[in-house]
C-alpha cells in the first residue's frame, strides 16, 4: 500500500493569496518513513517587500527575510531537488490545498529561470495527495468550512497547533491524512493514480459548484497545477 512507503509533506508561506503572482517566503518539507519523521525548513529573501497583511499571518517581515533569509534561487533549487527526488520514486507528496503550493512553486521556478517540477518529472507532477480534496471526495455532503484548522478539529487530531507556520501546517496535514486513512481504509488500498483521479473529480465538482454561484471560472485542465 502506498501509505507504507515514504511520504513527503509540503507547505509554503508566501506574500499573498494568488499563487501565480506571489513569492515564496518560507517552506517546510517533512519526510515520514517507518523510522520516523525528518523535517527541513527554509526562510527565503523573496526579493520583494512582504505585505503587512501577509506578515500578520505568518510572522515574517520584509526586514527579517532580508536579514535572515537565504537567496530565493538557492531555496527554490533545494526544494525542487527534494520534491523531484521523492516523486520520481513514485512516493506520494502530501499538501493541503496542493494546487496553491505547487502552482506557486512552479511559477517561482519559471520566474527565476530554473527548471520546473513538471519539466524535471516528464510533464506531470505525480503523485500528489491532498487531504483537503480527499475529505471533499469522501464526505461530500458535510456542511461547514474545510480549512486545515477545521479538518484538524473534525478528525480530532489537534496538537495545540499554531497555524500558518509552514512546519506546523505540514505536520497537521499529515495527521489529517492519517485520520482520513483510518476512517476510510479503502483509500490506502487504492493505487495512487486512483487517489489522484478521485481528488481531481472532487476538485472539478467543487469548481463547477462555485461557478454555478457566480464564483470562479469552473474546472480547469491540469492538477495540481492548472495548464
Amino acid at each position: 500500500m502506498w501509505t507504507e512507503n515514504p511520504i513527503l509533506g509540503f507547505d509554503t508561506e508566501t506574500t499573498g493569496v494568488n499563487p501565480a503572482k506571489e513569492r515564496l517566503v518560507t517552506c517546510s518539507l517533512v519526510r515520514v518513513t517507518s523510522d520516523g519523521a525528518q523535517s527541513r525548513f527554509w526562510l527565503a529573501d523573496p526579493g520583494v517587500p512582504i505585505p503587512a497583511a501577509a506578515s500578520a499571518i505568518h510572522g515574517i517581515t520584509t526586514e527579517r527575510a532580508q536579514q535572515e533569509g537565504q537567496p530565493i534561487t538557492k531555496v527554490l533549487a533545494e526544494i525542487s531537488d527534494a520534491l523531484v527526488a521523492h516523486l520520481s520514486q513514485g512516493f506520494a507528496a502530501v499538501a493541503f490545498n496542493a494546487s496553491y503550493d505547487f502552482t506557486l512553486l512552479e511559477a517561482e521556478l519559471r520566474r527565476h529561470g530554473l527548471p520546473t517540477l513538471a519539466e524535471r518529472l516528464g510533464g506531470e507532477i505525480f503523485p500528489v495527495v491532498d487531504p483537503y480534496l480527499l475529505d471533499r471526495a469522501l464526505d461530500r455532503y458535510r456542511r461547514g468550512k474545510r480549512r486545515l484548522i477545521d479538518l484538524v478539529e473534525h478528525y480530532g487530531v489537534g496538537n495545540n497547533d499554531s497555524f500558518h507556520d509552514a512546519e506546523t501546517d505540514v505536520r497537521a496535514t499529515l495527521r489529517v491524512l492519517a485520520a482520513i486513512v483510518r476512517k476510510y481504509p479503502q483509500v490506502a488500498k487504492m493505487d495512487l493514480r486512483e487517489v489522484v483521479d478521485l481528488q481531481i473529480a472532487a476538485n472539478n465538482e467543487f469548481q463547477t459548484f462555485l461557478q454555478s454561484r457566480g464564483r470562479g471560472s469552473g474546472p480547469q485542465e491540469g492538477w495540481p497545477v492548472p495548464r
